[in-house]
């Protein structure tokens, strides 16, 4: 059984740090390529970041320069550094991932982020 769990959620002030993991067990990680998406209450989810199975990574406009995802395929997870956090990123934050060939794709429960001004 495939499971992606999120961790590192939490609440912090505007300017400070969080790091998300999500641990993906039941699939072969190295096949896959990871994303991190965000929903915010009564918004529609949306891209974050993602990193392919070659470690190349894009970012959604709103968060380039601040956030950061890695994979660490020795251990199945992916993390998303998130630096110099606006209020503007709170949201429930999921990780997803997509095999290579598009045909599988998984969701985690989702990791709660609060910022407050």
């Amino acid at each position: 059984q495939v499971q992606l769990v999120e961790s590192g959620g939490g609440s912090v002030q505007a300017g400070g740090s969080l790091r998300l993991s999500c641990a993906a067990s039941g699939l072969a990680f190295n096949v896959y390529l990871m994303d991190w998406f965000r929903q915010a209450p009564g918004k529609e989810r949306e891209f974050v970041a993602k990193i392919t199975r070659s470690g190349d990574t894009d970012y959604s406009d709103s968060v380039k320069g601040r956030f950061t995802i890695s994979r660490d395929s020795a251990k199945s997870t992916v993390y998303l550094q998130m630096n110099t956090l606006k209020p503007e990123d709170t949201a429930v934050y999921y990780c997803n991932a997509v095999r290579w060939d598009g045909r599988r794709t998984y969701w985690g429960q989702g990791t709660q982020v609060s910022v407050s001004s």
